[in-house]
């Protein structure tokens, strides 16, 4: 039975902010655990450094509570290697230690950890701490105001850190093409609602194909996932089942007689193109990007063959 705390739960928790707390005390992570549930929190726990790498490279947590003393690796080693992988590099950890010196914060510090606090602590203190890290993250990264997924600055650093890594990588494109002219026949309104809906169709393929799937603009009428080169062929599959669900049905009941009749420059379409590491190496981020707009073609119902290989 989880404890009463007396703080309310965190109001500004939206769709359960995941939290993974890497504590090999198992009556202080327990503690945890059931204080930040009691919050709005989803919560994860791990008493070993391998297996923090491994739940957050599964789950990809909001945060990461990390102590630095741990059975296996220490909370330094679990920091360096998420650094290096372009799925954890920008997660935000605070470090949790009974580490008091000046050395050992400014290790954690080089290491891009967002806070530093030592035991014995206030559990108060630590849920700001926590919930400031959060509001932080996600001030620091520009999002589309129709989707809210991150788009800009931030979409060119997640493809930098591709390229910069070692990892077998895929990227799928999934573009709306003739929004504009449909913006001027129909107005902003219907047209935020048609890049609302793929927004939303995208968010629903990667949840339903698992495992860490980053989903960023690529330009504002372009969504991006990033993902492992396996997951690839899984995550198009899923969007193209999707897409069987014509974008006709975003026009007027009285228009959509003669839509699918409209040359497909004059209508709204889905353009769906893929890249993955073999095809590099890439020189540069505005590289990558062109490579990735140039494999884009119409994706036609029942044509799967159309797919911009």
């Amino acid at each position: 039975m989880s404890p009463r705390w007396g703080a309310a739960r965190e109001d500004t928790v939206s769709d359960k902010a995941q939290i993974l707390i890497v504590e090999d005390d198992l009556d202080l992570s327990d503690m945890l655990r059931d204080f930040f549930d009691v919050q709005g929190y989803e919560v994860r726990t791990a008493a070993w450094g391998e297996d923090a790498i491994r739940l957050t490279v599964e789950h990809h947590p909001d945060i990461i509570v990390l102590d630095i003393r741990l059975p296996d690796i220490d909370g330094y080693e679990v920091c360096r290697r998420l650094r290096t992988q372009h799925r954890t590099h920008h997660m935000p950890i605070i470090f949790l230690t009974e580490k008091r010196d000046r050395v050992d914060k400014l290790a954690g510090l080089e290491l891009g950890v967002v806070d530093y606090i030592t035991k014995p602590f206030d559990i108060q203190e630590l849920r700001l701490r926590v919930r400031n890290a959060l509001r932080r993250a996600s001030l620091a990264a520009p999002a589309n105001p129709v989707t809210h997924l991150p788009e800009g600055p931030a979409s060119d650093e997640a493809l930098g850190a591709l390229l910069a890594g070692d990892e077998d990588w895929g990227l799928l494109l999934v573009s709306v093409a003739g929004l504009d002219a449909f913006r001027e026949q129909y107005g902003f309104v219907a047209a935020d609602d048609v890049l609302r809906a793929v927004g939303l169709m995208v968010r629903n393929t990667a949840r339903e194909v698992g495992g860490s799937i980053e989903i960023r603009h690529l330009e504002p009428h372009d969504f991006v996932m990033i993902t492992g080169e396996p997951s690839l062929s899984a995550v198009r599959e899923r969007i193209e089942a999707r897409l069987s669900q014509s974008l006709e049905f975003f026009y007027p009941l009285s228009d959509r007689d003669g839509v699918t009749e409209s040359p497909l420059s004059e209508r709204l379409a889905m353009l769906i193109g893929q890249v993955t590491h073999r095809e590099g190496p890439f020189d540069g981020v505005p590289a990558l990007k062109s490579a990735l707009l140039a494999a884009r073609a119409p994706y036609r119902q029942g044509q799967p063959g159309c797919d911009g290989e």
